[in-house]
């Protein structure tokens, strides 16, 4: 733990920031309105079609055109005021919903219009969690990532049972009216309840495609970024689990019901101790703690292969859930290293790469279920996850942590590292 001798920051610390109440509120709203969108218009196309085909390319709206926002849009939150680009994303999401329920509206044009819905989503969250880094430093920054981290998994889970639930009572028009109703709200939530801040570079500069080469050279070029980003597309693998929670479940005997406690028990460690994790643990005890914590959130997934039982299984994934929060470790890291001016773009590349790494995931776990038990699949994901993290656990050894060493220096008398001080530190290849 941290040994400071000053007062460690708490939750109360972080909510008593009105910025951050208004970013986190509008997150809810958000994420929950994303997920009761993705399952009422799913509902909707599969209603008027009887067609699976269409409504899983539905769902896939929720990850594909994700991608191409979070690769060729989330730059705009570098070049525009971060305040803006999320009102507007909003506002455009408000509108793209509200034409959704133009009665009778084509099955193929209600398909393109939640694509463009979803791809208007990374550059508000790479301008979300780009100005939260503005709004909290230091150990509150870790607390306010566990809360958004949290709050994002929690959202998740309520917000697609909540979406089964309102078509079920109101109907899947409805239920999209509603949704249209939380991004007005979001982004009235960030318009009075944020501050302004300028542009970090300004609207003069590169093209996109160029925008996106140099974050990404600036990224892959740094080895403690280019770590980082690999730990945290760890969950790829450990969270193989949800991708065929279906399959895994009728391996033993079970039905939907099963497979949603399946999935559900993927979350509820993360949920139940990430706050304990940012509270208790201390940066640079959280930095010494994060290789090895992602090696076993893989290497627990490995006991399934015994094949053991309903309770047993909720137990293991519950347990890689729980050694998953080393990612607020990461996270933090990763943000003491970027400069302001690249941060959007690079979260943009981390969550785009987050996400393929789960499609692709995912599809290779189902398709070798179709093969083998699909308990020896997350047996072997598990297996090669902690070898990759292993490996990254090592690199990390010998890196110098970018948070947690002002408290280190005060204790030995010697002068503060300044805020940019880590991004020159982390420039060694």
């Amino acid at each position: 733990m941290s040994t400071s001798p000053a007062r460690r920051a708490t939750f109360h610390d972080v909510f008593a920031v009105g910025e951050f109440r208004a970013l986190w509120a509008s997150q809810i709203l958000s994420v929950g309105g994303d997920r009761l969108a993705l399952v009422a218009l799913t509902f909707l196309i599969y209603d008027r079609t009887h067609s699976p085909l269409l409504a899983a390319v539905a769902y896939a709206a929720g990850y594909a055109p994700y991608v191409i926002g979070a690769l060729f849009l989330s730059g705009l939150a570098d070049r525009l005021p971060r305040r803006e680009v999320m009102v507007a994303c909003d506002v455009l999401r408000a509108a793209l919903v509200a034409v959704m329920l133009v009665p009778r509206m084509p099955v193929d044009a209600l398909v393109a219009l939640l694509y463009v819905t979803t791809m208007i989503q990374p550059p508000f969250d790479a301008a979300r969690s780009a100005v939260l880094g503005d709004m909290l430093q230091g150990e509150r920054y870790a607390l306010a990532a566990a809360t958004m981290q949290t709050t994002f998994k929690t959202a998740i889970v309520v917000g697609a049972a909540a979406g089964g639930l309102a078509v079920a009572l109101i109907g899947a028009r409805a239920a999209l009216g509603i949704d249209a109703a939380t991004f007005v709200i979001s982004a009235a939530l960030i318009r009075f309840g944020t501050r302004a801040r300028p542009a970090p570079v300004g609207k003069s500069g590169p093209g996109a495609l160029a925008r996106l080469s140099g974050g990404a050279k600036f990224v892959f070029g740094d080895k403690a970024l280019r770590t980082l980003l690999m730990l945290g597309w760890l969950v790829a693998l450990y969270a193989i689990p949800e991708g065929i929670a279906a399959p895994y479940a009728g391996s033993l005997g079970g039905g939907p019901v099963a497979a949603g406690l399946l999935i559900a028990s993927t979350q509820v460690g993360a949920v139940l101790f990430m706050p304990v994790f940012a509270r208790r643990i201390g940066p640079l005890t959280r930095s010494r703690w994060m290789g090895p914590m992602a090696c076993y959130a893989c290497a627990v997934l490995m006991l399934v292969i015994g094949r053991p039982g309903l309770i047993v299984s909720m137990a293991i994934f519950s347990l890689s859930g729980t050694f998953a929060i080393y990612q607020v470790a990461a996270n933090t890291e990763f943000v003491a290293r970027l400069p302001n001016e690249r941060r959007a773009q690079a979260f943009g590349l981390a969550n785009a790469g987050l996400v393929v790494g789960q499609g692709v995931a995912f599809i290779a776990a189902g398709a070798a279920a179709e093969v083998v038990p699909p308990s020896t699949v997350i047996a072997l994901g598990g297996g090669l996850g902690a070898l990759a993290a292993c490996g990254l656990a090592l690199r990390w050894r010998h890196m110098s942590p970018a948070v947690g060493r002002h408290s280190a220096r005060h204790l030995r008398g010697q002068a503060p590292l300044t805020r940019q001080a880590p991004v020159q530190v982390a420039r060694s290849r």
